[in-house]
Protein backbone atom coordinates (compact mmCIF):
# COMPACT_ATOMS: atom_id res chain seq x y z
CA UNK A 1 0.00 0.00 0.00
CA UNK A 2 1.17 3.41 -0.71
CA UNK A 3 -0.41 6.66 1.44
CA UNK A 4 0.15 10.11 0.40
CA UNK A 5 -0.46 12.61 2.99
CA UNK A 6 -0.76 16.02 2.13
CA UNK A 7 1.11 16.70 -0.60
CA UNK A 8 2.19 19.36 -2.13
CA UNK A 9 4.63 20.29 -4.97
CA UNK A 10 5.41 24.08 -6.59
CA UNK A 11 7.69 24.92 -9.24
CA UNK A 12 8.87 28.63 -8.05
CA UNK A 13 5.80 30.85 -7.45
CA UNK A 14 3.63 28.07 -9.43
CA UNK A 15 1.48 25.49 -7.21
CA UNK A 16 0.90 22.56 -9.19
CA UNK A 17 -0.10 19.69 -6.12
CA UNK A 18 -1.96 21.19 -3.27
CA UNK A 19 -2.79 18.83 -0.22
CA UNK A 20 -3.55 15.49 -1.71
CA UNK A 21 -4.13 12.34 0.56
CA UNK A 22 -5.06 9.31 -1.06
CA UNK A 23 -4.60 5.68 -0.47
CA UNK A 24 -3.22 3.37 -3.61
CA UNK A 25 -4.26 -0.51 -2.16
CA UNK A 26 -2.39 -3.41 -2.54
CA UNK A 27 -3.69 -6.04 -5.07
CA UNK A 28 -5.51 -3.80 -6.85
CA UNK A 29 -5.21 -1.61 -10.08
CA UNK A 30 -5.11 2.03 -9.30
CA UNK A 31 -5.59 4.37 -11.63
CA UNK A 32 -5.09 8.49 -11.63
CA UNK A 33 -7.04 10.23 -14.12
CA UNK A 34 -7.42 13.91 -15.07
CA UNK A 35 -7.16 15.89 -17.99
CA UNK A 36 -3.60 17.11 -19.33
CA UNK A 37 -2.38 19.66 -17.01
CA UNK A 38 -3.71 18.85 -14.34
CA UNK A 39 -1.15 17.25 -12.22
CA UNK A 40 -1.21 13.50 -12.74
CA UNK A 41 2.11 13.01 -14.34
CA UNK A 42 3.54 15.28 -11.65
CA UNK A 43 2.02 13.36 -8.81
CA UNK A 44 3.38 10.31 -9.77
CA UNK A 45 6.64 11.20 -10.25
CA UNK A 46 6.61 12.42 -6.62
CA UNK A 47 5.54 9.01 -6.04
CA UNK A 48 8.69 7.13 -8.03
CA UNK A 49 11.14 10.06 -6.20
CA UNK A 50 11.76 11.76 -9.98
CA UNK A 51 10.71 15.30 -8.17
CA UNK A 52 10.95 15.86 -4.41
CA UNK A 53 7.77 17.15 -3.22
CA UNK A 54 7.57 20.77 -1.26
CA UNK A 55 5.99 19.16 1.63
CA UNK A 56 3.93 16.20 2.61
CA UNK A 57 4.73 12.51 3.21
CA UNK A 58 4.47 9.18 0.14
CA UNK A 59 4.28 6.15 2.76
CA UNK A 60 5.55 2.66 1.27
CA UNK A 61 3.74 0.54 3.59
CA UNK A 62 4.28 3.04 6.30
CA UNK A 63 8.02 3.86 5.02
CA UNK A 64 8.29 7.62 4.81
CA UNK A 65 10.05 7.75 1.28
CA UNK A 66 10.22 11.36 0.83
CA UNK A 67 12.47 11.48 4.07
CA UNK A 68 14.45 8.28 3.01
CA UNK A 69 18.41 8.86 2.65
CA UNK A 70 20.17 8.60 -0.91
CA UNK A 71 20.85 5.07 -0.30
CA UNK A 72 17.76 4.08 1.27
CA UNK A 73 15.64 5.68 -2.04
CA UNK A 74 18.01 3.43 -4.14
CA UNK A 75 17.13 0.39 -2.09
CA UNK A 76 13.90 1.47 -2.34
CA UNK A 77 13.56 1.49 -5.85
CA UNK A 78 14.18 -2.12 -6.50
CA UNK A 79 11.02 -2.99 -5.00
CA UNK A 80 9.32 -0.73 -7.81
CA UNK A 81 8.68 -1.31 -11.60
CA UNK A 82 8.19 1.00 -14.29
CA UNK A 83 6.50 0.75 -17.74
CA UNK A 84 6.87 4.07 -19.24
CA UNK A 85 5.04 5.29 -22.26
CA UNK A 86 7.30 4.73 -25.11
CA UNK A 87 8.12 1.58 -23.58
CA UNK A 88 11.49 2.44 -23.27
CA UNK A 89 13.20 -0.25 -24.99
CA UNK A 90 17.21 -0.54 -25.73
CA UNK A 91 16.87 -1.06 -29.57
CA UNK A 92 20.39 -2.66 -29.39
CA UNK A 93 19.36 -5.51 -27.26
CA UNK A 94 17.47 -8.45 -27.93
CA UNK A 95 13.91 -8.92 -26.00
CA UNK A 96 15.51 -10.99 -23.58
CA UNK A 97 18.34 -8.92 -23.08
CA UNK A 98 15.66 -6.00 -22.45
CA UNK A 99 14.10 -8.01 -19.74
CA UNK A 100 17.15 -8.85 -18.23
CA UNK A 101 18.50 -5.68 -17.82
CA UNK A 102 17.27 -5.09 -14.32
CA UNK A 103 18.82 -8.38 -13.43
CA UNK A 104 22.04 -7.44 -15.02
CA UNK A 105 22.28 -4.29 -12.99
CA UNK A 106 20.96 -5.41 -9.39
CA UNK A 107 20.55 -9.17 -9.36
CA UNK A 108 23.35 -11.21 -8.18
CA UNK A 109 21.93 -13.93 -9.59
CA UNK A 110 24.35 -16.15 -12.39
CA UNK A 111 23.50 -15.93 -15.76
CA UNK A 112 21.27 -18.98 -15.97
CA UNK A 113 19.32 -18.10 -13.27
CA UNK A 114 18.82 -14.46 -15.16
CA UNK A 115 17.69 -16.09 -18.02
CA UNK A 116 15.53 -18.18 -16.06
CA UNK A 117 13.69 -15.28 -14.33
CA UNK A 118 13.73 -13.54 -17.96
CA UNK A 119 11.72 -16.43 -19.80
CA UNK A 120 9.66 -16.98 -17.00
CA UNK A 121 8.15 -13.21 -17.33
CA UNK A 122 8.11 -13.17 -21.05
CA UNK A 123 6.47 -16.50 -20.72
CA UNK A 124 3.79 -14.38 -18.30
CA UNK A 125 3.23 -11.44 -21.13
CA UNK A 126 2.97 -13.98 -23.70
CA UNK A 127 5.77 -13.52 -25.59
CA UNK A 128 7.60 -17.27 -25.67
CA UNK A 129 9.54 -17.41 -29.08
CA UNK A 130 10.49 -13.42 -29.09
CA UNK A 131 13.11 -13.64 -27.13
CA UNK A 132 15.58 -13.45 -29.72
CA UNK A 133 13.90 -10.88 -31.32
CA UNK A 134 14.94 -6.71 -31.73
CA UNK A 135 12.39 -4.01 -30.53
CA UNK A 136 12.03 -3.20 -34.01
CA UNK A 137 10.74 -6.56 -34.86
CA UNK A 138 7.86 -6.13 -32.66
CA UNK A 139 4.15 -4.48 -32.97
CA UNK A 140 3.65 -1.57 -30.27
CA UNK A 141 1.58 -3.98 -28.38
CA UNK A 142 4.68 -6.30 -28.24
CA UNK A 143 6.98 -3.85 -27.14
CA UNK A 144 4.92 -2.97 -24.31
CA UNK A 145 4.37 -6.63 -23.31
CA UNK A 146 8.13 -6.21 -23.43
CA UNK A 147 8.11 -3.23 -21.11
CA UNK A 148 5.95 -5.30 -18.50
CA UNK A 149 8.07 -8.11 -18.50
CA UNK A 150 10.98 -6.38 -17.47
CA UNK A 151 9.39 -4.20 -14.80
CA UNK A 152 8.40 -6.96 -13.35
CA UNK A 153 11.47 -9.27 -13.71
CA UNK A 154 12.99 -7.76 -10.11
CA UNK A 155 9.63 -8.89 -8.62
CA UNK A 156 8.50 -5.64 -6.99
CA UNK A 157 5.80 -4.76 -4.84
CA UNK A 158 5.08 -1.76 -6.29
CA UNK A 159 4.48 -1.17 -10.23
CA UNK A 160 3.96 2.39 -11.92
CA UNK A 161 2.73 2.87 -15.51
CA UNK A 162 2.64 5.78 -17.10
CA UNK A 163 -0.17 5.63 -20.36
CA UNK A 164 0.47 2.42 -20.98
CA UNK A 165 -2.28 2.17 -23.76
CA UNK A 166 -0.42 4.92 -25.62
CA UNK A 167 -0.83 4.71 -29.44
CA UNK A 168 -2.39 0.82 -29.09
CA UNK A 169 -5.76 0.58 -30.89
CA UNK A 170 -8.55 -0.56 -28.77
CA UNK A 171 -8.24 -3.99 -28.76
CA UNK A 172 -4.44 -4.10 -28.14
CA UNK A 173 -5.31 -1.47 -24.86
CA UNK A 174 -7.96 -4.32 -23.89
CA UNK A 175 -5.04 -7.03 -23.61
CA UNK A 176 -2.66 -4.73 -22.11
CA UNK A 177 -5.44 -4.00 -19.41
CA UNK A 178 -6.13 -7.48 -18.94
CA UNK A 179 -2.23 -8.00 -18.50
CA UNK A 180 -1.45 -5.70 -15.94
CA UNK A 181 -4.62 -6.50 -14.06
CA UNK A 182 -3.99 -10.64 -14.04
CA UNK A 183 -0.17 -9.10 -12.53
CA UNK A 184 -1.53 -7.21 -10.09
CA UNK A 185 -3.74 -9.72 -9.18
CA UNK A 186 -1.57 -12.99 -9.18
CA UNK A 187 1.62 -11.20 -7.33
CA UNK A 188 -0.43 -8.77 -5.24
CA UNK A 189 1.90 -5.75 -6.55
CA UNK A 190 0.63 -1.95 -5.74
CA UNK A 191 -0.26 -0.96 -9.33
CA UNK A 192 -0.68 2.50 -10.18
CA UNK A 193 -1.71 3.35 -13.57
CA UNK A 194 -1.63 6.72 -14.92
CA UNK A 195 -4.27 6.98 -17.99
CA UNK A 196 -6.75 9.09 -20.39
CA UNK A 197 -8.36 5.65 -21.02
CA UNK A 198 -11.52 5.22 -20.37
CA UNK A 199 -11.75 2.25 -21.32
CA UNK A 200 -9.01 1.26 -19.03
CA UNK A 201 -11.30 3.64 -15.83
CA UNK A 202 -14.49 1.28 -16.81
CA UNK A 203 -12.79 -2.15 -17.55
CA UNK A 204 -9.94 -2.21 -14.65
CA UNK A 205 -10.70 0.44 -12.24
CA UNK A 206 -10.86 -0.64 -8.61
CA UNK A 207 -9.21 2.58 -7.42
CA UNK A 208 -10.03 6.10 -9.15
CA UNK A 209 -8.56 8.93 -8.66
CA UNK A 210 -9.32 12.04 -10.15
CA UNK A 211 -7.16 15.23 -10.49
CA UNK A 212 -8.53 18.12 -10.80
CA UNK A 213 -6.30 21.31 -11.13
CA UNK A 214 -3.73 19.95 -9.01
CA UNK A 215 -5.87 18.60 -6.37
CA UNK A 216 -8.08 15.54 -5.70
CA UNK A 217 -11.45 16.32 -6.78
CA UNK A 218 -12.87 12.37 -6.08
CA UNK A 219 -11.66 8.84 -5.70
CA UNK A 220 -13.98 5.85 -6.09
CA UNK A 221 -14.13 2.64 -8.17
CA UNK A 222 -15.42 2.61 -12.09
CA UNK A 223 -18.99 0.72 -10.84
CA UNK A 224 -19.42 4.76 -9.19
CA UNK A 225 -18.44 6.64 -12.07
CA UNK A 226 -21.73 6.34 -13.75
CA UNK A 227 -23.80 7.46 -10.95
CA UNK A 228 -21.48 10.23 -9.95
CA UNK A 229 -23.39 13.92 -9.24
CA UNK A 230 -19.49 15.28 -9.56
CA UNK A 231 -20.10 17.71 -12.39
CA UNK A 232 -16.07 17.84 -12.75
CA UNK A 233 -15.58 14.04 -12.91
CA UNK A 234 -18.89 13.20 -15.01
CA UNK A 235 -17.94 16.63 -18.04
CA UNK A 236 -14.17 15.02 -17.55
CA UNK A 237 -15.49 11.21 -18.10
CA UNK A 238 -18.33 11.80 -20.64
CA UNK A 239 -17.08 14.27 -22.68
CA UNK A 240 -18.89 12.72 -26.10
CA UNK A 241 -22.39 12.62 -27.13
CA UNK A 242 -22.84 9.21 -26.73
CA UNK A 243 -20.61 8.66 -23.08
CA UNK A 244 -23.66 11.31 -21.79
CA UNK A 245 -26.32 9.17 -23.37
CA UNK A 246 -25.00 5.67 -21.99
CA UNK A 247 -24.74 7.60 -18.39
CA UNK A 248 -28.19 9.33 -18.98
CA UNK A 249 -29.53 5.17 -19.79
CA UNK A 250 -27.85 4.04 -16.59
CA UNK A 251 -29.03 7.26 -14.33
CA UNK A 252 -33.00 6.28 -16.30
CA UNK A 253 -32.79 2.85 -15.41
CA UNK A 254 -31.56 3.42 -12.11
CA UNK A 255 -34.90 5.77 -11.49
CA UNK A 256 -37.34 2.89 -12.71
CA UNK A 257 -35.76 0.27 -10.59
CA UNK A 258 -35.98 2.46 -7.45
CA UNK A 259 -39.79 3.53 -8.56
CA UNK A 260 -41.26 -0.23 -9.16
CA UNK A 261 -39.47 -1.36 -5.82
CA UNK A 262 -41.02 1.75 -3.90
CA UNK A 263 -44.63 -0.32 -5.74
CA UNK A 264 -43.70 -3.60 -4.67
CA UNK A 265 -43.30 -2.47 -0.84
Amino acid sequence: MIEVKNLYKSFDDKEVLHDISTVFENGKTNLIIGQSGSGKTVLMKNLVGLLDPTSGQVLYDGRDFVRMSKQEKVQMRREMGMIFQSAALFDSLSVLENVMFPLDMFSPMTLREREKQAMKCLERVNLVGAEQKFPSELSGGMQKRVAIARAIVLNPKYLFCDEPNSGLDPKTSLVIDDLLSSITHDLKITTIINTHDMNSVMGIGENIVFIYQGQKEWQGVSSQIMRSENKRLTDFIFASDLLKNMRNVVIENDIEFEHKKSISV
